[in-house]
């Protein structure tokens, strides 16, 4: 066939002439044989008169109208790893080896249209071997942008922590690879950001690489060397192979095997570890016939953003790590690691970010151009134009002031990259959040949309809902639209308004913030709702942490409700219950609590599926109201009569499950609606999912769960998206 193709800001055009049968067979191939990154979201094919072509042409890039999409980072595949390790290739032991099938988009992208002036690797020129490769329309690397060899491309260094040059090249890689033998802490420079890194099989390297990071207890990811040796550090089935070596090349959560050789203080008091396989050429050279698996973990100090450029690392990084293994091909666009785990044999985002950012969510109806900027935490923010909204890569939590100005240049570059002006905003309805505070500042038509309304919007929109559903809403803390602290939610609605319809009742929460760092001050709001006063009379771990003298005070800022605004929480539940069985109650991280009680939960699966919930009621009033005081105290006399701490935690896990689907059941019932909605953070809880979701599918409900974008607080922007689009269009 003759004819040509080019990019424009629109997308690929291309004009071909050919028989009706060659015209058939290409239209086809263009949907059904795509190489391994190509996507094709939709496609229009008109007539055109015959321009009697001679051959076929690749034409400079055009401009064209606004409907851009932008391919995410890809793992390197594996034709380029083969060269890699092959003595006879010009790029054996390249650490940049690319191809059109593979390498960095997303992060080296600074503008539209893709072509090489438009990335970081503007700055190295072809050397004439590559050129050939790059217009040659039988080469793999034809056109591909970030080609580069080792006589052209970017290069590696090893600096010491005070950012003295020690080695260059493959003798970098060779001695870094020495260094972290000797159980030394790697900055390593990789695709979107810096990873510390250390022999994960080191207890002492490990040790040494939290003390530095400040990370106490939340589980480190690591690095397995290959497929086969993920499989001998966790347990892994079919669905979660499959994630781990596809191109996207997420962290994958899975089941820790007892007997690997990994240190134990990866992912203390935790039955499940993060597992990645290496993604770039420079971790395969580093890994390969050297570690079993290394610790990756994000290059920051707990709760800072990922360092990703190479002064700022050097100045962050240098009081944590020994040594700085760098490239000079600069990273344009910080990117975490996307997190997944695989639920009903499905992949359930975590956080969603290299591999799959920039990917657009196809909402269900057109919307005007905006801008959505999520939540305070697991912050993500969208841009929406069309039937298209782009969720960003994961920016983190806004508490910390170098993540909120982070903001500001993810929604400056994608607004670039994507053409999108955005004409109004959204925002959460909190009106301290950052996030928030971020909107207002944009002069902007601002729409501001209730927590948990977003979060059943989130989920709606990804699954291409229309009309009312039921949602069932659970996590941590939400704005409610009555000024307390919502949580554990039942809502009615769809995108355009929405009801409360249930939620978990009321109760104190000690102290504010605090009660969220402190799951002891939880279990004594929940023993002080179940028994009145007595609860401080108790003996039990959680009444002992008070000192007499000071019982009755706590007593009386529960019962005034001083510095205790009132929540319906349901991760506070989890919290409190945790507490109770002595399992955790202070917190280093976020959710540690909730995580280690279903770990505990786990630890009965199987034995005791078979078991009666505890007691909760169901108080019929406008909205219903879901109590388990009655639950605490069947608990406590559980722990009285010497009950297993992991069969009391499954039970309780079964109690929520079994209170939430009597809920719904009376409100399917009330309303007609059959379509259940299930989000919020607490779904990232394996076991709760899987019992809830087994309950409603039981009693003939359509349940519908996260599968695009995180069920927790790193969807909310596409709700608000699509809530803030529906109303304006």
């Amino acid at each position: 066939m003759t004819g040509w193709v080019r990019n424009t800001a629109a997308g690929v055009e291309i004009e071909i002439e050919g028989s009706p049968a060659q015209h058939d067979a290409f239209e086809n191939a263009l949907q059904y044989t795509l190489p391994p990154l190509a996507h094709v979201t939709s496609h229009i094919c008109t007539s055109a008169p015959l321009c009697r072509e001679k051959s076929f042409t690749i034409l400079p890039s055009g401009e064209g109208g606004a409907d851009v999409h932008i391919a995410p980072d890809s793992a390197v595949c594996p034709d380029c790893l083969r060269e890699l390790f092959d003595p006879a290739d010009r790029r054996f032991r390249y650490p940049f080896i690319t191809c059109t099938n593979c390498g960095p988009r997303y992060s080296i992208i600074t503008g539209v249209p893709y072509d090489r002036p438009a990335t970081t690797m503007a700055g190295f020129p072809l050397c004439p071997e590559c050129m050939i490769e790059y217009g040659n329309p039988l080469d793999r690397r034809f056109h591909a942008q970030p080609i580069a060899c080792h006589r052209c491309g970017p290069r590696v260094s090893l600096l010491s922590s005070e950012g003295k040059i020690i080695s260059s090249h493959d003798d970098a890689v060779i001695l870094a690879t020495e260094l972290l033998k000797d159980g030394a802490i790697l900055a390593i420079k990789g695709i979107g950001g810096f990873h510390l890194a250390v022999d994960a099989c080191n207890n002492n390297a490990v040790r040494r690489l939290r003390q530095r990071k400040k990370r106490d207890e939340k589980p480190f990811a690591v690095m397995a060397a290959s497929q086969s040796t993920a499989g001998k550090l966790a347990v892994m089935n079919e669905m979660e192979n499959l994630l781990l070596s596809s191109p996207e090349a997420p962290i994958v959560i899975v089941k820790k095997r007892l007997e690997s050789s990994l240190s134990p203080l990866i992912a203390p008091d935790n039955g499940w570890i993060g597992v990645m396989l290496p993604y770039a050429p420079l971790h395969h050279l580093l890994l390969r016939d050297n570690f079993q698996a290394l610790v990756m973990t994000s290059g920051n100090i707990s709760d800072e953003p990922v360092a990703f450029e190479d002064a700022d690392a050097l100045q962050r990084l240098g009081g944590i790590a020994d040594f700085f293994l760098l490239h000079d091909r600069p990273i344009h666009v910080r990117s975490d690691d996307s997190v997944m785990r695989v639920f009903q044999g499905k992949p359930l985002f975590y956080r969603r970010a290299r591999g799959f950012a920039p990917r657009a969510v196809k909402l269900p109806f057109a919307v005007q151009p905006l801008l959505a900027t999520g939540a305070e935490l697991k912050n993500t923010v969208c841009l929406a134009d069309g039937t298209r909204a782009v969720l960003s890569q994961h920016i983190g939590d806004l508490q910390n002031s170098a993540v909120f100005e982070s903001i500001s240049a993810t929604v400056a570059h994608l607004s670039e990259i994507l053409a999108i002006s955005p004409e109004q905003a959204a925002c959460d309805l909190h009106p301290d959040y950052l996030s928030s505070r971020y909107a207002e500042k944009r002069a902007l038509p601002l729409l501001r949309v209730q927590h948990h309304h977003a979060h059943l919007a989130s989920c709606m929109a990804e699954n291409s809902l229309e009309g009312e559903v039921i949602g069932i809403i659970f996590d941590g803390t939400g704005y409610g639209s009555d000024s307390t602290v919502w949580g554990g939610e039942f809502l009615v609605g769809g995108y355009d308004e929405f009801r409360r319809a249930a939620h978990f009742r009321p109760l104190p929460l000690p102290g504010g913030d605090s009660a969220v760092r402190e799951p002891w001050r939880m279990a004594l709001a929940y023993l002080y709702q179940a028994m009145g006063e007595a609860a401080f009379s108790l003996d039990h771990p959680v009444a002992r942490i008070l000192p007499e003298s000071e019982r009755g005070l706590f007593a009386q800022m529960l019962r005034r409700g001083i510095n205790s605004p009132a929540t319906s929480s349901c991760g506070r539940l989890f919290d409190a219950v945790a507490a109770l069985l002595n399992i955790r109650h202070r917190v280093t991280y976020e959710g540690q609590a909730a995580l280690e009680l279903e770990a505990c939960a786990e630890l009965a699966e199987g034995a005791y599926n078979a078991c009666v919930p505890y007691m909760f009621e169901i108080m019929v009033q406008q909205p219903v109201q879901v109590d388990f005081s009655s639950a605490i105290v069947e608990i406590l006399r559980d722990l009285t009569v010497g009950t297993g701490v992991s069969v009391i935690a499954h039970r309780f896990h079964q109690t929520v499950a079994s209170a939430a689907t009597k809920v719904c059941l009376r409100i399917a019932n009330d309303t007609g609606h059959d379509r259940i909605i299930l989000s919020g953070g607490v779904f990232q809880n394996r076991l709760l999912s899987e019992m809830l979701y087994t309950g409603l599918s039981n009693a003939g409900l359509n349940v519908f769960t996260h599968r695009l974008v995180p069920p927790n607080d790193g969807g909310i922007a596409l709700g608000q998206a699509a809530i803030a689009g529906r109303r304006r269009g």
